[in-house]
């Protein structure tokens, strides 16, 4: 049977994914069952195991198929990118009616009630999804109104769809000076790679999650002598996007931040780890 990505394809000795069979080799084949992440941020883990570093991250209303629940984990895939893991069964709700809105900010708060001198009852990632089901106004400010009566500022949310088409590279800058973290694709903490997926998920463009992914499908490749704002330069393990000819901004363990950084300056410094870029690319319009 062919091997294949662990990342992309759910497949154990015991269990697999329904359109696997005949792929690889597993006790069951199961379809699955949809679920929907109710908390803010949740690390998808290469195995049901917390001193496991993270994969990637999911956010507050994204989408999931649960292949498996066992000692309280979920093996999930997850919709957006089809990235395959394991997370807390406690960090799932059941997927009901669809988000209607996305975050638009770096974070926010969602406050117990429509007041922002009320507490409030988490923060909130770019790119969390939610369901607004109506507006109010207290003291000047519009709040969305959320099913449970949680509320969030109406002006930092959009309905879903609204921003397709924008400038990533614009997203990609108001995340400068997050902190960068390992498998991290939040607001509250983000890689190279995650920055990237996320600005392009923004303004409605899909992205594969990892760098290696990224360097091998994300638009056409070019030659370092066109760069031009929008496009990537991948290194082995890294990826940064120009946001001119001259300028990258990158989340990167050098600043441990998203940063903005003169690009051939970056190529000297980043050399002697990952020696030169290994390519350029850009998004076929």
């Amino acid at each position: 049977m062919t091997m294949l990505d662990r990342r992309l394809h759910a497949y154990r000795p015991d269990l697999a994914e329904a359109g696997l069979e005949g792929r690889v080799e597993a006790l069951r084949f199961v379809a699955g069952t949809p679920a929907r992440v109710a908390v803010p941020v949740v690390g998808l883990r290469p195995a049901p195991d917390l001193a496991k570093g993270i994969d990637t991250e999911l956010l507050f209303g994204e989408d999931v198929t649960v292949f498996d629940r066992a000692d309280g984990w979920c093996w999930v895939k997850a919709a957006s990118d089809g990235y395959v893991g394991y997370l807390p069964e406690t960090a799932l709700s059941d997927a009901r009616a669809e988000p209607t809105h996305i975050v638009t900010v770096q974070r926010t708060f969602l406050y117990l009630e429509a007041e922002l001198r009320k507490p409030y009852k988490s923060i909130l990632s770019m790119g969390s999804r939610v369901r607004i089901v109506g507006e109010t106004e207290t003291r000047g400010n519009r709040y969305a109104m959320l099913e449970d009566g949680t509320a969030i500022f109406a002006k930092l949310v959009q309905p879903i769809g609204a921003g397709d088409g924008g400038d990533y590279v614009d997203v990609a800058t108001r995340f400068l000076e997050t902190p960068y973290l390992w498998g991290g694709r939040s607001g509250l903490g983000i890689d190279c790679s995650g920055l990237v997926q996320l600005s392009m998920l923004m303004t409605g463009r899909s992205a594969q999650r990892d760098t290696d992914m990224q360097s091998a499908t994300l638009g056409e490749p070019i030659d370092r002598s066109e760069l031009r704002r929008g496009d990537f330069v991948f290194w082995k393990g890294h990826v940064a996007v120009l946001e001119d000819p001259e300028t990258i901004i990158h989340a990167n363990g050098h600043t441990m931040t998203v940063a903005r950084e003169n690009f051939e300056d970056a190529v000297k410094r980043i050399g002697w780890l990952y020696e030169q870029p290994t390519g350029y690319r850009r998004l076929v319009t």
